[in-house]
């Protein structure tokens, strides 16, 4: 067996087996692969597609590469929630404190944003103190002693992913739903989890644009977690405008600081946090029907346990709760300015891409990963598409660090929320449930 004949193989659009997919993820983990090698071969699964059966192989390859978590020391069915990432998505934060207040363990590691998609990672790391690296064995004690744990991913998580992923990257063949699938699907597996709840977003500010391909790629990851014995539900969400109101980290995390307190809950993010929440309880086993499972997650919000959940968790992991006690606490920015519409009517869009490259400019994204974030700067969203509203209502806050960067991302902000003279009817939150 070699590589030539590997991708000469897929080039024909024929089908890759099992022993033939597991030799070139190991020798490439391994380097045994030149990198233009595996670039011939990911370019001809680009052009060709894979069945079924061969993005299964692909990802439990990946999965394997490196270290795989077994959870089964918990006791417990352990799900995992997954995003595929958009603007303002401060789900896992509102949501896993919920759950696991509820009994449904949450074993997370999370990621980091890139461009105009924010990570929960650096979302976690703007509270002071917290820490996201810990190691594999204090992150399964934490869950076992209070039910759950948010941490980064480990390098020795997929190996084969990320080097696959900066290979995709780097040559324009990351669009190819079996290698995002794949990709996705093997760090959950890898990661322990013994079922999948996916968040498939949808829209201008997420990966899939349209409803079709947000199905195609929910459709594969659910048929991978079938084949691979993990049962995996998908939700597939609006991502058009930024979920919820803040767009940025630490504004991120003070918003769901309050929806955890009950104290405001936009309605697009309770819709999805309900609507996932119910599913993880399905799998989980701890609840049998979805509408009495988000009434359990409300009374367990307004109650004060999901927020006591969270407050847990941080303390655990080294972040100061008084933060989370007092969001006031939290570091502004230098500059805090509103935006003013410029005419009566209604709101008609608010492009999520387009917010999420403004807040990484101020400082609250990264374009490159190395580059460094500032927790405190970004967008306060006053309105939504449908809203009516007229000349010199504020339109939102803009949170920036530097003078030059708040002009520019007020004129840009302008551009970007839409006024129209007729109302705007706005896409569903939740668009479809697989």
């Amino acid at each position: 067996m070699n590589i030539l004949d590997i991708i000469a193989k897929k080039r024909d659009k024929k089908e890759l087996t099992k022993e033939e997919i597991e030799y070139f993820i190991e020798n490439y983990t391994k380097g045994n692969i030149a990198d233009y090698q595996a670039s011939s071969l990911i370019m001809a699964i680009f052009l060709n597609g894979m069945t079924k059966q061969e993005t299964t192989y692909l990802t439990l390859a990946m999965a394997n590469s490196g270290e795989v978590l077994d959870l089964s020391s918990l006791g417990k069915i352990i799900v995992d929630k997954h995003s595929t990432g958009g603007v303002g998505d401060k789900v896992s934060i509102a949501l896993l404190p919920v759950v696991a207040s509820l009994g449904v363990p949450v074993a997370k590691m999370s990621g980091r944003g890139l461009g105009f998609t924010g990570g929960t990672v650096d979302k976690l790391e703007s509270i002071p103190g917290y820490k996201t690296q810990i190691d594999i064995n204090n992150f399964v004690k934490n869950v076992e002693n209070i039910g759950i744990s948010m941490i980064s991913q480990t390098l020795d998580l997929a190996p084969a992913d990320k080097k696959l992923y900066a290979l995709r990257d780097a040559t324009s063949s990351v669009e190819s739903i079996p290698l995002i699938a794949s990709s996705i699907m093997s760090k959950k597996i890898a990661s322990g989890a013994d079922k999948i709840v996916l968040d498939v977003t949808c829209g201008s500010g997420a990966f899939m644009k349209n409803i079709e391909d947000a199905r195609k790629l929910a459709n594969a990851m659910i048929d991978i977690g079938n084949l691979a014995n993990k049962e995996t539900k998908c939700i597939i969400s609006n991502m058009d405008e930024p979920l919820g109101k803040a767009v940025g980290n630490n504004l991120e995390v003070i918003e769901a600081i309050e929806f955890l307190s009950g104290k405001y809950m936009p309605q697009d993010l309770k819709e999805v946090v309900l609507e996932l929440g119910s599913e993880m309880m399905l799998l989980a086993k701890v609840g049998d029907n979805k509408e009495k499972n988000k009434e359990k997650m409300l009374e367990n919000i307004y109650n004060g346990k999901a927020l006591q959940k969270f407050i847990d968790l941080v303390e655990n992991q080294g972040g100061d709760i008084s933060y989370i006690k007092d969001v006031s606490k939290f570091p502004k920015a230098k500059y805090i300015e509103p935006i003013y519409a410029q005419k009566n009517g209604y709101i008609t869009e608010i492009n999520a891409e387009d917010i999420g490259k403004v807040a990484c400019n101020l400082g609250a994204g990264r374009v490159r990963k190395e580059d460094n974030i500032e927790s405190e700067v970004g967008i306060i969203l006053e309105v939504k598409i449908g809203y009516k509203v007229e000349k010199d209502s504020i339109l939102a806050y803009i949170h920036a660090n530097d003078i030059s960067k708040l002009q520019d991302a007020k004129n840009k902000i302008l551009d970007i929320i839409k006024i129209g003279d007729s109302i705007a009817k706005g896409r569903n939150t939740i668009l479809d449930i697989i």
